[in-house]
This record gives structure tokens, C-alpha cells and sequence, in this order.
């Protein structure tokens, strides 16, 4: 029986994995400092309360529950509060990440699974490929890809294996109905539309209409969160089959401009919610797709929920929800 230890396993992205992983009946243990996380799980068999910057508290965790893979999804990931705060994403996502590995060799645990970034790309030519070199251009990027350069030295030097997924912009929610992005203020865009047009938000602002796009607003490739989910759990099953270290894009390879988003949520929810307009934002690239080729040929990951408007009915449908 496989079992792993999910840091940040409450959060948004973490507690759809953490189901996931449930169904497939391996043994799940949630590690989280519930900063923004949902204390009501219901799919892991044990839930720690605890900080990835708490070296002590995480090999107590590792050694009393002996996990044989570390999936680390606690990060702090909102790129204008990283340009403004750039010390605090230092501290948690890279620091905190070595508490992570450092526990993991004091346990001899040898497989780990990371949320990377597509920001770690920065300002390139679109679609982007794993091969090419990494320019972040915020704190937010350079902090993964930090780590990812930390994994690329200790899987040369220790027993380490790993695989490093850079997330493109994840929405949705689970099309079960179970869970949703929960955490108050959270900035993604799909996620800021839907509440908008459910009531919680007044408006919708668009950061910069002046970028080299066709409508002048920054494009990014949106992946349902579960589609996300699942290609963790492809990961996880690579490892254990032998496969070596590597890091693979996750994305469906189109791009949508922030007015197309908010337009397609419109049009879905039937609600013409208030759009306001400002200057850009620190830290944002124009445009950023994926090449998801390398993930389809060596995991296997065959999206289910490919559809820009089943991403934000979902959402919609959770947040409706959420309401009530």
C-alpha cells in the first residue's frame, strides 16, 4: 500500500488530489497550516495541523507516519503580493521546500511530487516547452524555480526522485460538487468572475488592456483542476514504476485573453456583472501556453474536462453553492 503525506493537502488544488488519491485507496496523510486551507476534509485518513517552515514538526510527521512519497503543495501563489512581498515567498516556498527535503533525507523518503509554475517561463515565446531556459520575471517564479533547480542537484547527488509539474492557470472546481477554491480572497481570474456574478465580489478589474495580444489583455491556458489532479496521480505512478526524475507542463496548449474569460463567464452565468479597467500589474506576462505534448506521451495524462466553459460552469456551480 502506497501511502502519502500531501503538504497543503487542504488547500485548493491539494484537497482535489487528496480525493483523488483516496478513491484509488491510498493511504493519504494531509499535512497543512490551515492559512488558507478547508479544515472540512473528508477523504484522507489523517489531517496534521503544521508549517512547512516547522523543520521539527514535519519529521515528526514523516517519521510517525513513515509515507513513501511526499506530495508538496504548500506555496504561497498570488504573483503581485510576491513583488510586494518578496522576502515572505523566499521564506515560505523556497526555505520552506528545504525543510520539506531536508526532512525527507533525515527519513529516507525518496519520492517527491512538486507544484511548479508556468511562471517560472517568464516572457517566451508561446507554446512553451520544458526544454527551454527558465526567466522568471517575479518573485513568485524564481522561488519555484529555485526549487526545481535544488531538485535538479539533489536527485544527482542523493537518492532523490521526483517529478516537478508546472501548473498552468488551474480553475474549476469538482464537478462531484464536493470541493471548490474555498479560500476567501483568492485572485484568480475565473474564481474573481464567478464570484462577481454570484454577488460576494462588485467587480471584476482588468490589469492592463495594452499588452501585445489581440485585445490588449494578457492570455493564459486554463486546466480544470481535476485534469490537474489526475496528472498527479500519473506522477505518482511513474515514480513507482521506475521512471526518472523529470518535469512536465501541465496545460491544454490554448490560450484565452482575460476579456475572453470574462465574456465566456457572462455568457455562462447569464450575469453581466461590472468590469472595471487598470494599468498593469507587477510581475505579469503577456502571454504564457503550454506544450503539453511531453506530459501525453511519457505520463499518459489524457484530459477529460478540456472545455473553457465547463471550467467556469463548475466554479459557478460551486460557488453557487457556497451560498446557501
Amino acid at each position: 500500500m502506497t501511502r502519502v503525506l500531501v503538504t497543503g493537502g487542504a488547500g485548493y488544488i491539494g484537497s482535489h488530489v487528496v480525493k483523488l488519491l483516496s478513491k484509488k485507496g491510498i493511504d493519504v496523510i494531509v499535512y497543512d497550516n490551515f492559512s488558507t486551507g478547508n479544515r472540512d476534509l473528508r477523504f484522507s485518513t489523517k489531517v496534521i495541523e503544521g508549517d512547512i517552515l516547522d523543520f521539527e514538526r514535519l519529521c515528526s510527521a514523516f517519521s510517525d507516519y513513515k509515507p513513501d512519497t511526499i506530495m508538496h503543495f504548500a506555496a504561497k501563489i498570488v504573483v503581485p503580493e510576491s513583488v510586494n512581498f518578496p522576502l515572505m515567498y523566499y521564506n515560505n516556498n523556497v526555505v520552506g521546500t528545504l525543510n520539506v527535503l531536508s526532512a525527507m533525507k533525515e527519513c529516507n523518503i525518496n519520492n517527491f511530487i512538486f507544484s511548479s509554475t508556468a511562471a517560472v517561463y517568464g516572457n517566451q515565446n508561446c507554446p512553451v516547452v520544458e526544454t527551454m531556459p527558465l526567466a522568471p520575471i517575479n518573485p513568485y517564479g524564481k522561488s519555484k524555480a529555485i526549487i526545481e533547480e535544488i531538485l535538479r542537484d539533489c536527485t544527482m547527488a542523493e537518492d532523490l526522485k521526483y517529478v516537478a509539474l508546472r501548473y498552468f492557470n488551474v480553475a474549476g472546481a469538482d464537478p462531484e460538487g464536493e470541493l471548490g477554491e474555498t479560500k476567501k480572497d483568492a485572485t484568480h481570474l475565473i474564481t474573481t468572475c464567478v464570484r462577481t456574478a454570484v454577488g460576494k465580489k462588485d467587480k471584476v478589474t482588468v490589469f492592463g488592456t495594452d499588452y501585445p495580444t489581440p485585445d490588449g489583455t494578457c492570455i493564459r491556458d486554463y486546466i480544470h483542476v481535476m485534469d490537474l489532479a489526475e496528472a498527479h496521480i500519473l506522477a505518482l505512478e511513474y515514480l513507482f514504476s521506475g521512471g526518472k526524475s523529470d518535469v512536465f507542463n501541465c496545460g491544454y496548449g490554448k490560450g484565452y485573453s482575460v476579456l475572453e474569460i470574462v465574456n465566456f463567464t457572462k455568457n455562462v452565468t447569464g450575469v453581466d456583472f461590472k468590469v472595471e479597467y487598470s494599468k498593469r500589474r507587477e510581475g505579469d506576462s503577456p502571454k504564457l501556453i503550454a506544450d503539453a505534448t511531453k506530459i501525453k506521451k511519457i505520463l499518459g495524462w489524457k484530459p477529460k474536462y478540456d472545455d473553457i466553459k465547463f471550467i467556469i460552469k463548475t466554479a459557478w456551480e460551486w460557488e453557487k453553492c457556497m451560498i446557501q
